[in-house]
């Protein structure tokens, strides 16, 4: 099962399949080519496989500078492990939920150090679907050249095979299910963690808005203290061509409507690492990671409260999913909340 080369966040995430052994479902859904080597795209799995039940996805390194995303989830993985061995439950609620992780989308940009996959493409702007109106060039995505940033590969091409991968592990491990959440970790904008979810693509809500608003008043309640989320709309920051989740958001709406689909990207404020430790501005990895040893213990613990929660409430999710007498109220409040305010 071991591979020889990698960066240390696969090589870390294969010593941890290894002494996980059968608590863990892993899979290999593809495997990239990247200066002459073979990298494998791992999928892991836990919990039920009951299509009844309620599921999430946890993703992380689409950007290969983004490392921090990744090692988030695998110290998370590395924690439901640990939990496995004592924790009935933990135990109880994978009779109920399944979970399912990538937690490198991109190995080759990880290997290399790159932003975009060993072809030049930027995996969040690759999506074939386009921006509803004109988008800030070239963050928004461009198909000038591999050798700028934010290229989103050249019109009418195959899709790159990690967007590829992608695409197969949500369509089946989560489309597959009626109820179902995730989240893809990022890093490298703003002061402040954000969890955005739908659209990049334009600045009209999205129709499961009642739904988004209802998980966040659910999450404010809960923990009042985890203040540091700002929980909107992507929009409201930059708008995109390309977006993976809002591709694949739009692409369940089409083909299972009654399905609920709540996809959010947590976006961790890398600016307040700079801020606080500028010396940083000096190293390549230095604008998307936190380098001080302290610093990275308190990111790696900092989530697991959203990680866990999401469990949690896909579990119940139908004590706070908003039934049709409130979903008009509640959409009009988060209007208030996310769109009417910025106007």
């Amino acid at each position: 099962m071991k591979h020889l080369a990698g960066s240390p966040e696969l090589l870390a995430l294969e010593r941890l399949i290894e002494q996980a052994g059968s608590k863990l479902c892993p899979e290999i859904v593809t495997h990239i080519q990247c200066d002459g080597q073979t990298l494998p795209l791992w999928c892991l799995s836990l919990g039920t496989r009951r299509l009844d039940a309620p599921a999430i996805g946890y993703f992380g390194g689409v950007h290969g500078v983004e490392r921090i995303g990744s090692q988030v989830l695998i110290a998370y993985l590395n924690n439901l492990v640990q939990r496995l061995s004592w924790d009935s439950s933990l135990h109880s609620l994978l009779e109920k939920v399944r979970l399912v992780f990538v937690p490198i989308v991109n190995p080759g940009g990880f290997l290399r150090g790159t932003r975009a996959n060993p072809d030049g493409i930027d995996l969040m702007r690759h999506a074939p679907i386009d921006a509803e109106h004109r988008v800030p060039w070239p963050l928004g995505g461009q198909r000038l050249s591999s050798r700028l940033p934010w290229f989103r590969g050249h019109a009418n091409e195959a899709l790159a095979p990690e967007a590829e991968a992608l695409f197969r592990v949500v369509r089946e491990r989560l489309h597959s299910h009626p109820f179902s959440m995730a989240v893809d970790c990022h890093s490298g904008f703003g002061f402040q963690d954000r969890l955005w979810f739908p659209y990049a693509r334009s600045h009209q809500p999205f129709p499961q808005l009642a739904e988004a608003y209802a998980l966040n008043e659910l999450f404010q309640r809960t923990y009042p203290h985890h203040d540091f989320y700002a929980i909107e709309p992507q929009s409201l920051s930059y708008t995109t061509h390309g977006d993976v989740w809002d591709y694949l958001y739009d692409e369940l709406r089409e083909c299972q409507p009654t399905h609920t689909f709540l996809p959010f990207t947590l976006e961790m404020g890398s600016w307040m690492w700079m801020k606080k430790n500028p010396r940083q501005l000096f190293n390549p990895l230095g604008l998307f990671n936190p380098l001080l040893p302290h610093r990275h213990t308190r990111v790696l613990r900092r989530h697991l409260t959203w990680f866990d929660f999401m469990q949690q409430a896909s579990l119940s999710h139908q004590a706070w999913l908003p039934n049709n007498a409130q979903r008009g109220a509640l959409h009009d409040a988060a209007l208030d909340l996310w769109y009417r305010k910025s106007t």
